[in-house]
């Protein structure tokens, strides 16, 4: 996936501004202007009775986390524009954005409690989280431009280790009986690294029924490799992994009867056998 330039501006532009106004709510929150900075028929004004020690530790709290994520997108933001090589000078994310415009009257007065601010705060932070949850998912895929040429599959999921089993139907360790195996088993030693395969984006990273500790890796054009049985997962949803990365380390845990990693290959969602892979060479 491509992105130019104007995706980018647009991108970082909109963080800029919600970064800016909420770094402007956190730092103006403690003062209290004696003439308002802008004329009003009617003022806007808040609950004129006193904080009670427990709301404003509530309210400090919420301005606290604000912050924190402002932090964050901050940091991403720099990253982000490092990475598209965006000029320093155009975007500054430790500075509020230049605004203006005409100086606009009120029509009716504004009362606001304590209330109705932590509500505001609450949309504005789900707004932020949003934000962020955004410019991640951008920050992959640019991170991520490189996954093209090195998305080719081959080679075994283990550094160290033996095949164990074989795809297809075989009897089952359990039951005894014939049952249908959809990978390829590698055993090894408890701890030993499981690598990937090919380039790609965590799809899956988590407890899955029969797996265990499963790491699922999306490499495009409708594949993807599974990684099962693993004691740790050292890789998260989302995080772009390169060839030869190791994002496990081997374990016995779900449907198991010792340290392997369970291996499949799955070419629009069915699963393949991944034997031809295995051996063939790399690019």
């Amino acid at each position: 996936m491509t992105l130019n330039k104007l995706h980018w501006l647009s991108a970082i532009t909109v963080f800029a501004l919600i970064s800016g106004f909420v770094i402007h709510l956190i730092f103006s929150a403690d003062e209290v202007p004696k003439v308002l900075p802008f004329a009003l028929n009617s003022p806007v004004t808040i609950d004129e009775n006193p904080l009670s020690e427990p709301q404003l530790t509530a309210l400090t709290m919420k301005l606290a986390e604000l912050q924190s994520q402002v932090l964050r997108l901050n940091a991403l933001g720099d990253r982000l524009a490092s990475e598209a090589s965006i000029p320093e000078n155009e975007f500054n994310f430790q500075q509020s954005p230049p605004a203006g415009g005409p100086m606009l009257q009120s029509q009716t007065s504004q009362k606001k409690s304590l209330a109705v601010m932590l509500i505001e705060i609450s949309i504005l932070e789900e707004s932020l989280r949003h934000e962020e949850n955004q410019l991640t998912t951008l920050e992959s895929v640019t991170l991520g431009h490189h996954i093209e040429s090195t998305s080719y599959l081959s080679g075994r999921p283990i550094a160290k280790g033996w095949l164990s089993s074989y795809y297809g139907v075989r009897k089952d360790p359990f039951s005894g009986k014939p049952a249908v195996h959809k990978g390829l088993d590698f055993a090894g030693k408890e701890d030993a690294a499981i690598i990937a395969t090919a380039s790609g984006v965590v799809s899956w990273a988590s407890d899955r029924y029969g797996y265990g500790q499963l790491i699922e890796i999306n490499h495009g054009k409708g594949l993807k490799t599974r990684y099962g049985h693993n004691k740790k997962i050292l890789v998260k949803v989302g995080e772009v992994v390169s060839k030869g990365q190791v994002i496990a380390r081997m374990g016995s845990t779900g449907r198991s009867t010792g340290p392997h990693v369970h291996y499949e290959i799955l070419r629009n969602n069915a699963q393949i056998d991944p034997i031809k892979f295995v051996y063939r060479k790399a690019k």
